[in-house]
């Protein structure tokens, strides 16, 4: 597995600089992320009066834009390497902040997070294959897991500091997280090393087909639809509940405070507790149960601290399936088509996440006026449930095909 991880000729100095910069650029681009994105349902939609459906719209349309192109990206990784797509990426990311700042009307609103979505498409799937390639089997687990609690901190520090500047103006938040991407392009420009990501030269639509024949990953995609559908309700549905149970705004930055406390503490030492006794793959479906139970309970929350509980239970969940779906899904993919293989596997995002992201808005504002504000929490514990018993039933298949497939931890990791 050495050989494989260094396939591109890149000394070992140059892999732990290229796996330090790349940790640096999760902890700028989730910061930069969250301290815009959560908070455009709290400003369009309590501040300015919009509907909730149109910003679950908006939000829908950057998600699909965002991993349908991330999708494309990894298969072009795989014929130009991952750093000139990852630059790219974040330098298109501040154009499209920079117009949110403006953004008054919808169209505008909407230009704006398809040009930011445009960005995150480019440098997501090559910056995942990009991390695929400079680990192996004896530091990916301790990766992903330390990764895990950098991007907490990075969400944490973002919310925190999107919410106390969204106090003076939405359009300072937006420049705020313009200037973090512009801090992480310098970055990727100067100190990325350049990193070729697949191990065979193949035509742009090879890789595709590659993965397209491989049914037991194409089914694994699927299923995860489900998980991303219930947990983009985190950035809308969950976002405005909270204000509404709280009575302020500032509910939404407890809310992602507390997600990323979570991480920040169990990300790493829950993985590698769990690790002896679980592997990577029912690691993954014991989070989805976890995350769906806490999605349901948010139904019957009926203050803050009932809320904050149902938070908590969420972020356990998501700690364990984060990690364990970058694991199982890194040991999946074929060496020879890495780039593609991520590319696709932003399909379970780009179409589960689009569809959460808008119907959310939808059964959130039907909830609302049907008198029935549990409606969302049910429909996402219901899809968390479905998906739960999908990925169940791969379990044989995953383990016949993959018993190689390092566990989420890293307690043989330490070197």
């Amino acid at each position: 597995m050495i050989a494989d991880a260094t396939f591109n000729g890149l000394s070992e100095t140059e892999r732990q600089r290229g796996l330090w910069v790349l940790l640096a650029a999760t902890f700028l681009t989730w910061g930069g992320f969250f301290a815009v994105i959560p908070l455009i349902a709290v400003h369009y939609v309590d501040d300015l009066g919009w509907a909730a459906s149109s910003i679950g719209l908006v939000l829908a349309i950057r998600q699909f834009t965002q991993q349908g192109l991330t999708t494309i990206s990894g298969a072009l990784a795989d014929r130009l390497g991952a750093k000139r797509l990852i630059c790219t990426g974040m330098f298109i990311r501040v154009l499209g902040f920079l117009i949110m700042a403006r953004a008054e009307t919808f169209s505008v609103l909407l230009l704006s997070v398809i040009v930011a979505a445009i960005g995150g498409g480019l440098f997501e799937s090559p910056k995942a294959a990009a991390i695929a390639t400079l680990t192996d089997e004896s530091n990916r687990r301790r990766y992903y897991s330390l990764s895990g609690v950098i991007a907490g901190l990075g969400v944490a520090i973002g919310t925190q500091t999107g919410a106390l500047w969204l106090r003076f103006d939405f359009g300072v938040v937006s420049l705020l997280g313009a200037g973090v991407f512009v801090l992480c392009f310098l970055l990727m420009v100067f100190f990325l090393p350049t990193v070729q990501i697949a191990t065979e030269p193949h035509g742009f639509f090879e890789g595709f087909a590659r993965v397209w024949d491989d049914r037991l990953f194409v089914a694994y995609v699927s299923f995860l639809m489900g998980f991303w559908f219930m947990s983009t309700q985190f950035s809308l549905s969950l976002s405005l509940t909270a204000a509404d149970v709280a009575g302020t705004d500032s509910a939404v930055a407890w809310v992602y405070g507390i997600n990323s406390g979570v991480t920040m503490l169990l990300g790493y030492p829950l993985p590698r507790l769990l690790e002896r006794r679980l592997a990577a793959f029912p690691t993954l479906i014991v989070g989805v149960a976890i995350t769906s139970l806490g999605f349901g309970l948010v139904g019957l929350a009926t203050n803050t601290a009932l809320l904050l509980a149902c938070v908590v239970i969420i972020s356990v969940g998501t700690v364990l399936v984060r990690p364990g779906e970058q694991t199982v899904t890194a040991g999946l993919a074929a060496p020879a088509a890495r780039g593609s293989y991520f590319g696709f596997a932003a399909l379970s995002l780009a179409i589960g996440g689009g569809l959460g992201q808008y119907t959310g808005g939808v059964i959130y504002d039907f909830g609302h006026s049907a008198d029935l504000p549990a409606l969302p929490w049910i429909v996402s514990s219901l899809v968390g449930l479905v998906t739960c018993t999908g990925l169940w039933h791969l379990r044989a298949a995953i383990s016949a095909r993959s018993a190689e497939i390092p566990r989420v931890s890293s307690a043989s990791a330490e070197s």
